[in-house]
């Protein structure tokens, strides 16, 4: 069995925020990573994708994401940054190496791999969402007859040429894949309630200091409104204004089911479609820690901040503001693993001199 004072499980922007503060600490770490190359989640978004804020808004800690052409940086652009993060800070990690489950032990965790066996004595959770897309259950799904697939699997829109395409979603996925969709094929966006924008003006940077400001707030038990920056709202990025420009935000509020050919509207009339496309969001791709008996239906489990309520050691990285304010993005998860770190670091001490 190969040991470590701490196994991060996931090979993504968390998991090397919490490596750059463990590399300081002198603690013997491991990343295992399932995916086969440095990327994590990117290497799985679509081809177009792009973040929501410029370079300098979107740096992991210690080391700033080169600038880019474009207004933000681009899928690869991310996914390059990230790899030259691992060498630069010599980041030690090991793929492909899938985490089966995890088991409590009087002295930390087992982990149960395709490699083999792992222990350690702090465990830190940073495996995000991607594995897990959530697709709400409609009466007549099965029947459909056309394509479906999530956005978690849709790449380009390269294969929906000439089609009559269906985007379920009113958050910014089901905003920038109909706003690429619909510049090839015949579009009609279903939403369970009106979409709302940001101003133009409004981006990742703003959003950010926006809960950075709510989190010092709260952190001073004080009162913040910061609904008019909702990070429900859609992110008015390029490929959306451009859609906008077009006039082809349009939508109808969702249908009531599924047919072998369509949707029945709530209406009762029904529409023909070839594709659905659904943009409906994430649980939590916790899976891993199912033994443990402290995950729910949404894959989440009980914290303060980072750290479990129920096991003294686990702590859990970059899955939202469940796990810290802005913690799912580049820039803010810095604050979240800082933070883990040093909890890390104080649970070992205190057990070393127990």
């Amino acid at each position: 069995m190969t040991s470590y004072d701490i196994i991060i499980i996931g090979g993504g922007q968390s998991a090397l925020a919490c490596a750059y503060f463990l590399q300081r600490s002198g603690l013997n770490y491991m990343i295992l990573d399932d995916q086969p190359m440095s990327g994590g989640a990117w290497l799985h978004a679509w081809d177009s994708l792009t973040l929501f804020s410029p370079a300098e808004y979107s740096s992991l800690p210690g080391w700033m994401m080169p600038k880019s052409e474009s207004k933000f940086p681009l899928k690869d652009e991310v996914i390059a940054y990230l790899k030259a993060y691992e060498e630069h800070y010599k980041i030690k990690i090991q793929r492909p190496v899938l985490v089966k489950d995890v088991n409590k032990t009087s002295d930390g965790f087992e982990l149960e791999t395709n490699e083999g066996l792992y222990h350690c004595k702090v465990l830190i959770s940073a495996t995000g969402t991607w594995k897990k897309p959530f697709i709400p259950k409609i009466t007549g799904a099965e029947l459909f007859t056309g394509k479906q697939l999530h956005s978690a699997h849709y790449k380009n829109s390269d294969d929906f040429k000439g089609k009559k395409v269906l985007v379920v979603g009113s958050g910014n996925s089901g905003a920038q894949v109909l706003a690429e969709v619909s510049n090839v094929a015949t579009v009609v966006w279903a939403v369970q309630s009106k979409p709302e924008y940001l101003p133009d003006e409004v981006d990742g940077r703003v959003l950010f200091n926006v809960a950075s400001a709510k989190y010092h707030a709260m952190q001073s038990g004080k009162e913040f409104d910061a609904t008019q920056y909702s990070l429900g709202k859609i992110v008015m990025v390029p490929p959306v204004v451009e859609a906008r420009e077009r006039n082809a935000l349009l939508f109808n509020l969702s249908f009531k089911a599924i047919t072998e050919k369509g949707v029945i509207w709530p209406d009762g009339t029904e529409e023909m479609f070839d594709v659905i496309i659904w943009c409906t969001g994430f649980k939590y791709a916790t899976d891993h820690l199912k033994s443990l008996n402290i995950v729910d239906e949404n894959g989440k489990i009980e914290t303060i901040e980072t750290k479990s309520t129920a096991f003294s050691g686990l702590f859990l990285v970059g899955y939202g503001n469940w796990t810290g304010f802005a913690s799912a993005t580049l820039i803010g998860v810095g604050r979240s693993a800082k933070q883990t770190v040093k909890m890390a670091e104080e649970y070992l001490n205190l057990n070393i001199e127990d």
